[in-house]
């Protein structure tokens, strides 16, 4: 039996991949189930958090239950002046619809309050969505240049601004950089 050369290269490059495989398990010693490190975008199990990450959630349920006064009273205030004021863009918005005679400026009309409909749902959308992350209270301003978050200052982290421009991003077409974040 002929053994050509390239069959003895060939086995050697078996052995040494198998030996460097080898090398490799043995020094990283599973590193990658023992990963603890927080990255963005990576995934996580539901249920896997340590009973140190359970009391931590436990702890800031109660914080953003315990509000202070003053950040309870300008969430309302701001909620019931957002509302009065949508409410006095809507029957303005009404009476320029019925005074315009002319079918060019009720065409016109029509879709500008089309327009700030959808964005008054897109409002109470990104609220909701944002209050079911977790959230306790939150507003959310949408214009023509961009839309503007106000969340309270106890409960950002390092992964919140990501996922308050993802929340708005889901709803409607802004870019990152027209999303302002603002902490109460």
């Amino acid at each position: 039996m002929k053994i050509q050369k390239k069959h003895i290269v060939l086995g050697t490059l078996v052995i040494a991949l198998g030996a460097a495989v080898y090398l490799n398990w043995q020094f990283s010693e599973n590193q990658s189930l023992k990963t603890t490190s927080k990255e963005l975008g990576t995934a996580q199990y539901v249920n896997a958090t340590s009973p140190s990450e359970k009391e931590s959630t436990y702890d800031e349920a109660v914080q953003s239950s315990n509000m202070s006064g003053e950040q309870q009273s300008y969430f309302a205030e701001a909620r019931n002046q957002r509302d009065q004021t949508q409410d006095k863009i809507i029957d303005t918005a009404n009476e320029v619809l019925e005074k315009a005679k002319d079918s060019e400026e009720s065409e016109e009309a029509i879709e500008n309050i089309e327009k700030m409909l959808k964005n008054f749902t897109y409002q109470d959308s990104i609220e909701s969505i944002l209050k079911a992350k977790g959230f306790s209270q939150c507003l959310c301003y949408i214009s023509d240049e961009g839309c503007d978050v106000v969340v309270l200052k106890d409960e950002m982290n390092e992964t919140s601004a990501i996922m308050i421009k993802d929340a708005v991003t889901s709803q409607i077409d802004i870019p990152f950089d027209n999303i302002t974040i603002a902490e109460v």
